[in-house]
């Protein structure tokens, strides 16, 4: 905190032209100095602290964070918005926020450049004692999303933070089920990278749709499939009121999504748990087998090739069976599994 408060420091400018390798201590101290901060705060620290925060928010060690977060403010000058507050918020030092929000010098509600508020910077990572300082203040909006129209519940749920996930259902104004610019509820959030804790606490939710689709028509159930989250499938599909066969606005089913990316246990879960049909097609007439044969996914298309109401010659629109689009596609693992079904099962149609 000291390095950063230093002249040396403050001569440099925000626009980056700079080689790290000339302040080797520049590029530690801009992203760590928060962790250590929340670790424990001295009253010597919080001293230094406040004083860097009387300095403009352009200070080049918030855009040194920012690029730590896979964030590229560099494109956006010298005048991108991102204060203390937010940079606080994003570490969790609860005692410098609540400094910060009592000098009454900063908007609570306000986005930086990404649109993103204190509180969703808190929930984004789970910083449970900052989230509840924030909502402590009469002022704050915990439905206000970023620029992408995520809220912070949709955040805490995509990181599986459980604690703030509670917190946020905690208060009557929070929308569990409000989605994004792209559709996707906090629910759909938290299936696709697969949080099952957080997929509890939502589904424990009377409120919660488990079955709002995104503007693709994809569900929760859709996307868990689609990235292999074999626990949420699992969860999801015990649900009375989830349609495991439901497909999107391409007519594809959970299914189909579990059998093109080759997620073996989101293929057998739906096909043990759910009434699924797992030769249906979509709007284009692939079914499950046809797309584990379109990308040569050997032990989906083995999994398949044990149902019976999977038939293994049924053609696309274009004409392609599974064994065509294996072997235009050079999958020839796949092509050899679907010709040995289709030999042992002429064999015994013939005896």
């Amino acid at each position: 905190m000291a390095y950063l408060n230093s002249e040396h420091v403050k001569t440099i400018s925000a626009n980056r032209s700079l080689n790290t390798g000339d302040t080797p201590l520049l590029e530690y101290s801009s992203v760590y100095w928060g962790v250590h901060a929340k670790r424990e705060l001295s009253h010597y620290a919080r001293s230094l602290a406040l004083e860097l925060f009387q300095e403009d928010d352009c200070h080049i060690s918030t855009q040194l964070l920012l690029e730590q977060e896979d964030m590229d403010p560099w494109s956006l000058g010298i005048d991108f918005r991102f204060g203390w507050l937010h940079c606080a918020s994003l570490f969790g030092v609860d005692g410098l926020v609540a400094a910060l929000i009592e000098m009454e010098s900063y908007d609570i509600n306000e986005g930086d450049f990404s649109g993103y508020t204190p509180l969703i910077w808190a929930a984004r990572n789970g910083h449970e004692e900052v989230v509840k300082i924030l909502l402590g203040r009469k002022e704050v909006n915990p439905n206000k999303p970023d620029d992408e129209g995520q809220t912070p519940l949709s955040h805490a749920a995509s990181g599986g933070h459980d604690g703030v996930v509670k917190i946020l259902l905690g208060r009557e104004e929070v929308n569990p089920n409000k989605p994004d610019n792209d559709g996707q509820t906090p629910l759909l959030c938290a299936a696709g990278r697969g949080r099952e804790g957080a997929v509890k606490i939502l589904l424990g939710r009377q409120d919660v749709n488990p079955e709002k689709p995104d503007h693709d028509g994809q569900t929760p159930l859709s996307y868990a499939a689609s990235n292999g989250r074999d626990g949420v499938v699992k969860i999801l599909l015990e649900q009375a009121d989830v349609n495991p066969d439901r497909p999107d606005d391409w007519g594809q089913t959970p299914l189909s999504c579990a059998a093109r990316n080759g997620h073996q246990g989101a293929v057998e879960i739906p096909l043990e748990l759910g009434e699924v049909n797992p030769d249906k097609r979509d709007n284009g007439g692939k079914t499950p087998l046809s797309y584990a044969a379109w990308f040569g996914r050997a032990g989906v298309v083995k999994i398949l090739l044990k149902r019976e109401e999977v038939n293994p010659n049924n053609a696309d629109k274009y004409g392609q069976t599974p064994l065509m689009l294996a072997a235009m596609y050079g999958h020839k693992r796949v092509a050899g599994l679907l010709q040995s079904h289709q030999a042992a099962t002429t064999g015994r149609s013939t005896s």
